[in-house]
């Protein structure tokens, strides 16, 4: 019992505490659009000079490269898609800030937002 306890209490804490959300700049290396699911997932290849501005990645998602539209049939999510294409096209580099959630696939950080930093190439 004098064991159960700090455990019991030890994984309260570890399910209670927030997720660690993912930054990462770069430019687009791969975009892919699945036809099966809708899946849309993105890997960036880093901008030379720059860091990340987070932690990295979510926990869920240390061991790969690539991002995912968590909900392509939105609105949000279809203008996501429009932003991504957009910056691959001009090869802009954009910085994609993750949700610190892997719902679609479970190695795969969700796209919160992404933003455009057109003045690193210049």
């Amino acid at each position: 019992m004098k064991l159960c306890l700090p455990l019991m209490l030890a994984s309260c804490c570890a399910l209670a505490a927030p997720a660690m959300a993912g930054t990462e700049v770069g430019t687009i290396r791969d975009l892919w659009v699945r036809d099966s699911d809708g899946l849309i997932w993105v890997d960036l290849t880093e901008v030379p000079g720059t860091t990340p501005f987070g932690p990295g990645r979510a926990a869920c998602a240390v061991f790969t490269t690539y991002w995912i539209i968590p909900n392509e049939t939105t609105d949000t999510g279809k203008r996501l898609y429009d932003s991504l294409r957009a910056a691959e096209i001009a090869g802009h580099p954009l910085t994609i800030h993750g949700k610190g959630t892997c719902s679609r696939w479970s190695d795969g950080e969700d796209i919160d937002w992404i933003e455009f930093w057109p003045s690193l190439t210049q």
